[in-house]
């Protein structure tokens, strides 16, 4: 799990197993599996709220590793509603968003990994993962 901090280029979708953890199913952390699109490896990853990924405003700030269109068109993220734009302008369904790049276990793929977390109404935590999307570095 590390952070990106040069442009990057998505090229795919990665599919992932189980993207949203109600309450107690995040934690200490949710558990899940993307399958590489590359050679069809099943990577298992972990996800612990308050510990795991880097601010999604990392990535769009300034266009330094993606535009904010780049991410809206992959639909790696929406637009952030007005009452919850203190979570910056772009987010997953209105809460804290954050990222983290990984890669594939078996052939070292890129991929990063988008989710957010946070209470959605009172007593409903939910952590959702956006998804995990194959990139290239850009020279």
């Amino acid at each position: 799990m590390h952070s990106i901090s040069e442009k990057i280029k998505i090229t795919g979708k990665a599919s992932v197993e189980k993207s949203t953890f109600i309450n107690d199913e995040a934690l200490p952390s949710a558990t899940t599996i993307f399958t590489c699109c590359d050679c069809g490896h099943k990577n298992t990853f972990e996800i612990a709220p308050y510990s795991s990924g880097f601010p999604i405003f990392q990535l769009y700030h300034e266009d330094k590793v993606l535009s904010k269109d780049e991410l809206l068109q992959h639909g790696i993220v929406n637009g952030t509603s007005q009452r919850m734009f203190h979570f910056g302008e772009l987010t997953v369904n209105d809460l804290p968003t954050l990222y983290f790049g990984t890669e594939c276990s078996s052939c070292h793929s890129k991929y990063i990994c988008v989710f957010s977390y946070g209470e959605k109404q009172p007593g409903l935590m939910i952590l959702n993962i956006s998804g995990v999307w194959k990139y290239e570095e850009l020279k």
